[in-house]
Formats: structure tokens, C-alpha cells, sequence
């Protein structure tokens, strides 16, 4: 019963125009039908009057829209005393919304899954042991949180219990369960598995990854794209072609019904509805790829872009040091021994190559062992006791200052090398690079196919790093060791053809704000980068642009075929019209199969398109590749 009152009150001319139709039909077969005629012409013309308002004040404001046709296709059926054609438009007309909107649920259903998601509520554990139902927006940084089996992870947290299983579809498009352990992040949205667990909370609500994508979703439902009103482009023309075929059958014939007959089947709807499904469908479809467009106006500019720029350093590469090379001197030590002396040292200092070494000794299961004493020298090394032998870790200056016979090892664009001495003696280096993305070979092969002409890079990075990333990548042009302002430059220098850039970073906030289409990795990336782009990935894999290159222009060619079906059956049918084969009331309910046809038509934008993803297109570094860059 509410919906039913919900949908009176949205559309209260529907319903009425629907009233009036049953009223007349009954009166119809128990009276004369002249009570009938009345009503419904009666009816009818007053929606004429009302439209025509409208109508003549977007006019007057030097708007022709395609109203006119509308409002002139009532007053003509009217007039030769169709009034069951009338009645059959003004439902078509009022009822156009309800179908809109019917369509752009169905279009939006991935992006309105995600507000359906939002949790509101969380279990705390308090210090006593009890659980307590609080707000989401009541949790605070450090709360200990109870999240039972098949329910969303209200904030973002690290998993406190031993291990968990998490469906993260919501956020990353991944449709398997990926398995955490203890310590590691889980990101609000997240639907927790079979098991309940227990979260460290790290985030309130409002600052959590979840949330940050709900804000950016209703931004996108809010926008308009130019598109949407492409019919507007095709108003003058089509009523003055319209009016053609109708003066021209009426001229012709010497019946002013053709007039009203043509006009019947020259009704807008579909100009006016395909559009909007079309661009609601393929943000929809965008999200459900991990992808976030956040204004709809996005779209068309991503199915003309005709050059990329890609930024270095956790765009095409991972961002984060890995290590590359474990070189004992002398053969004093061992790898593993080197390694794991280095990193029971190195997990005292917040230096990002102190986790990545860390991580990598105990991802090849290295005891780190707990230091009796251990001290940070900043920007140069640490000192630490282990086991009872001095580990000193850090630039080969500052071992050189402790220990004789320090030897300096030659290093390629992109590596760092960490110096290590143990008991006053040069024990040997660690290098570590950062390694390129495994999919980052696969979207360059994969862009050109979609128009794509140019491609770079632009980084902050040495120039020498730069090219070398861009060369094992096949991309002959590169830019180095640019400030913000830099790439801002060179991204407008890149004009006229449409640019789109691609980051990550703080830094490369300015650049994508300056783009025709600036692209955010979010996963990993910084908010400040996130706000300024126009397209937010929300998976960690540079390939989804692809993806979001390939939706936009899929969504505009849908919308596009969309119109253009539509103009041509309204076209036919007022041809057919003109030749006195098609009834007024006849003409106006093949309209409406005319406005079926171009929603179901514009209603392929929410299906997914071919795979373009780099992680599974194109041509991948193979594993030496990656080795050697």
C-alpha cells in the first residue's frame, strides 16, 4: 500500500490520465460516449494548456526543446477529434518519467547497491568483555570490534582475530573471497565470511575507504552529462522535419487527419529517455569493474581520448621497494643469514626499506629476532644488537665510518642499495627497485586498440629511472624529474586532442585536475589525488583504465545508436502515417513500442563489455623482464 501511495504522489498525472481513460470507457459503453468525448478532450486540453506554459517560457528563453511537438500533437488530435490518441499521448508524455526512471533504476542498480550497503550499526567489545551494539558513527580509532558471519565491516581496521575471509565484490570487483591474517588491513565494505571475527578499529566511519566511495558514487548520480541532453541538439530538426512530413500529407491529402496522424508518431520520448539509461548504465557498469566515474560528463570525454600519460612511481610501478638482490661479502654469510640479521634490525626503523626488507624475510619464513638494543640514526642507518653481534644497516657513508673495506656497488636506474656491516667487518648489500606493475605491459598493448595514439610517461623520478622504466615498457617518450608544475605543462602541452593522465600521488593532485580525464589509482593512492581525478580505480591494477576507457566509449555509442534507433522507427512510422496506413490511436501506441525499444537498446550499456583489463590483455612482462627492470 505504500509503494502504491508513493507512486501516486510521484506521478499524479498518470494516475489520473489512466482515471479518466477508465472513466471514459465506461461511460463510453453505458452512455452515448458523448459524456466521454468531453471528458477526455476536456482532460486533454488542459495538459495541452499546462505544457504549453512551460513550453513558451523555455522559448522565450531561446530554448526549443521537443515539447513542441508534443503539445502540438495534442492540440491537432484534438482538433480533427481524436481525443482516444490525445489521451494515449498525454499517458505516454506523463508517463515518460515513471519510465525513466523505472530504466535508470535498472541502469544504477550496481551504484545504489553500494548506499543499500552502508553500515549503520557495529558491536564493540568493551574492556569488560561485554559486547555492545553502538553507531557506526560512534566508533573510534582503537575500538575492538566484533564482526559476525555474512556481515559488512563497518570501519576501516586490522584483523585482531588469528584469520578471516572477506568479500571485497562491493569494492574491488573481485568476485572470490580473499583470506587475511592476523595484523593484516580490512577495508570497510568488506562482508566478513562464514566465521566471526574480531577488527582493531583504525579509521572512524566517516574517514573509512567505504564511505569514501559512497561520497564519491552520489557525486556521480548527481551529475548531468552534455549527452544527456543531446536530444536538445536534435529538437529543431527533427519538429521542422516532423512538421514537414505532416504538412505535406495534409497538403496532399486534404485532410488535416494525416496532420494530426504524423504528429502522433513524431512524439520526443525516446530522444528525451535514452540518453540518461545509456550514461546511468555505464557508470553502473564502470562501478562494478572497480571503477568510479564520478560525473557522467566523464564519459564522453574518456571515448575520445586519444593520448595517456602515465606517472612512474606506483602507477606503472608498484610504488613500494622490493628486494631485488641479496649479496654477501666474501661469502662470509649466507643469504638467508645476511637477511634475517638485516631485518631483526631494520623492524626498528619507519624507513620504507626497512619494511620491505622486513616483508620479505618473513615471507621466506626468516626468524626476526628482538634486539637488546637498537638506535636510528635518521637519514642514514640503524644500529641495533642482535643475538649479541652489532648490526649496522644504512647508506655505505655511514658504514664506511665504522668498518674499513666498504665497497661500493654499482647500481642501475630505479635500485637502492642498503649497506650492511656486522661486528666491525663489511658483511655485504641488500638492493631493492621498484618493480614494474605485472599488468602495466598489457594496457599499453591494450590502449592502442581503443584509439588511443599517444602514450608517456611523466615523472617526478630521475630522468635515467624514468627512461628506464619507459624502455622496458616499449614507450619511447618520457619526461623526468618533473615538478607539479611541470607536469601540468607538459599535460597541456599535449592538447588538442583529448589527454588523459593517470597517478597516484599528492604530487600529482595539480595534473590530474588539469587533464581532459584524470584517472586516480584510490586503492593505495592518496586522497588529495582522489578528489582532483575524475576517474577513481578503486582496485590496485593500472589495467582497469583500460576498462574505463573502453566503458566510455561503449556507453556513448550505445547512447548514440539509442537516439538514432529511435529518430529512424518515428521517421517510418510518420512516412506511414502520411499515407493514411496508420490510425491516430494506432500511431500512438506504436510510439510507445518506439520508446520500449530505445530503453532496451540504451539498457546494453549495463552489460559488461569484451575484457580489456591489463592484468588479462595484451602482452605481460614475462617473470625476467620484471627482474631485470
Amino acid at each position: 500500500m505504500g509503494r502504491l501511495w508513493a507512486f501516486i504522489t510521484r506521478y499524479p498525472f498518470v494516475v489520473i490520465a489512466l482515471g479518466v481513460g477508465s472513466v471514459g470507457l465506461l461511460t463510453g459503453s453505458l452512455l452515448d460516449g458523448e459524456f466521454s468525448r468531453w471528458l477526455v478532450t476536456g482532460f486533454a486540453g488542459f495538459v495541452a494548456l499546462w505544457q504549453s506554459v512551460g513550453m513558451i517560457q523555455s522559448i522565450l528563453r531561446g530554448h526549443w526543446g521537443l515539447d513542441v511537438l508534443a503539445v502540438t500533437a495534442i492540440i491537432a488530435t484534438l482538433a480533427v477529434g481524436e481525443y482516444w490518441a490525445s489521451l494515449i499521448i498525454v499517458i505516454m508524455l506523463s508517463g515518460g518519467e515513471a519510465l525513466e526512471d523505472a530504466a535508470s533504476y535498472r541502469a544504477q542498480r550496481e551504484l545504489t547497491q553500494l548506499f543499500d550497503q552502508v553500515p549503520q550499526s557495529a558491536h564493540r567489545l568493551e574492556p569488560d568483555g561485554s559486547l555492545v551494539d553502538v553507531p557506526a558513527n560512534d566508533i573510534r580509532v582503537g575500538d575492538r570490534l566484533v564482526i559476525r558471519p555474512s556481515e559488512v565491516v563497518p570501519v576501516d581496521g586490522t584483523l585482531a582475530s588469528d584469520a578471516g575471509e572477506f568479500d571485497e565484490a562491493s569494492l574491488t570487483g573481485e568476485s572470490l573471497p580473499v583470506s587475511r591474517s592476523r595484523g593484516d588491513g580490512i577495508l570497510s565494505g568488506s562482508l566478513n565470511g562464514s566465521v566471526a571475527v574480531e577488527i582493531t578499529a583504525t579509521r572512524e566511519a566517516r574517514d573509512s575507504e567505504y564511505q569514501r566511495i559512497v561520497g564519491l558514487v552520489e557525486e556521480a548520480t548527481r551529475s548531468k552529462a552534455p549527452l544527456v541532453r543531446l536530444a536538445d541538439r536534435y529538437a529543431v530538426p527533427f519538429t521542422a522535419l516532423a512538421y514537414a512530413i505532416a504538412g505535406a500529407a495534409w497538403w496532399i491529402s486534404g485532410d488535416p487527419v494525416r496532420f494530426a496522424e504524423v504528429l502522433v508518431v513524431a512524439t520526443p520520448c525516446p530522444l528525451l529517455i535514452a540518453a540518461p539509461v545509456a550514461f546511468m548504465g555505464g557508470m553502473s557498469r564502470a562501478a562494478k569493474s572497480g571503477v568510479v566515474i564520478k560525473d557522467a560528463g566523464t564519459l564522453e570525454r574518456l571515448s575520445r581520448v586519444k593520448t595517456v600519460a602515465f606517472d612512474k612511481t606506483g602507477t606503472l610501478t608498484h610504488g613500494e621497494p622490493e628486494v631485488s638482490a641479496i649479496e654477501p661479502h666474501a661469502g662470509a654469510r649466507s643469504e638467508d643469514e645476511l637477511l634475517a640479521l638485516v631485518a631483526s634490525a631494520e623492524q626498528y626503523s619507519s624507513h620504507v626499506l626497512a619494511r620491505a626488507i622486513v616483508d620479505t624475510a618473513r615471507s621466506r619464513g626468516l626468524e626476526v629476532t628482538e634486539a637488546s638494543r637498537a638506535e636510528e640514526v635518521a637519514t642514514h642507518g640503524i644500529s641495533a644488537d642482535i643475538n649479541g653481534s652489532l648490526v649496522l644497516v644504512g647508506k655505505q657513508a655511514f658504514i664506511a665510518e665504522s668498518v674499513a673495506g666498504v665497497e661500493k656497488r654499482a647500481i642501475e636506474p630505479g635500485e637502492t642499495v642498503v649497506y650492511v656491516a656486522i661486528d666491525d667487518a663489511f658483511a655485504g648489500v641488500i638492493v631493492l627497485k621498484d618493480i614494474i606493475r605485472e599488468e602495466a605491459a598489457g594496457i599499453l598493448a591494450t590502449l592502442p586498440t581503443l584509439g588511443v595514439r599517444r602514450m608517456l610517461v611523466v615523472s617526478g623520478d630521475s630522468v635515467d629511472t624514468t627512461g628506464h622504466v619507459a624502455g622496458e615498457l616499449g614507450l619511447a617518450e618520457f619526461h623526468g624529474e618533473c615538478l607539479p608544475s611541470d607536469k601540468v605543462r607538459i599535460v597541456q602541452g599535449l592538447s588538442p586532442s583529448a589527454v588523459m593522465m593517470v597517478g597516484d600521488g599528492v604530487n600529482d593532485a595539480p595534473v590530474l585536475a588539469a587533464a581532459d580525464v584524470g584517472v586516480a589509482l584510490g586503492a593505495k593512492g592518496s586522497t588529495a589525488a582522489s578528489e582532483s581525478a575524475d576517474v577513481v580505480i578503486l582496485v590496485d591494477n593500472v589495467g582497469v583504465v583500460a576498462d574505463a576507457v573502453d566503458i566510455g566509449k561503449r556507453t556513448i555509442r550505445i547512447a548514440l545508436q539509442s537516439i538514432w534507433l529511435g529518430i529512424i522507427m518515428s521517421v517510418g512510422l510518420m512516412l506511414v502515417a502520411a499515407f493514411g496506413f496508420l490510425p491516430a490511436v494506432v500511431g500512438a501506441l506504436m510510439q510507445e513500442v518506439v520508446d520500449l525499444v530505445a530503453i532496451l537498446g540504451a539498457l546494453r550499456a549495463v552489460r559488461s563489455p569484451r575484457t580489456t583489463r591489463g592484468s588479462s590483455a595484451g602482452v605481460q612482462l614475462s617473470r625476467e623482464q620484471r627482474a631485470r627492470a
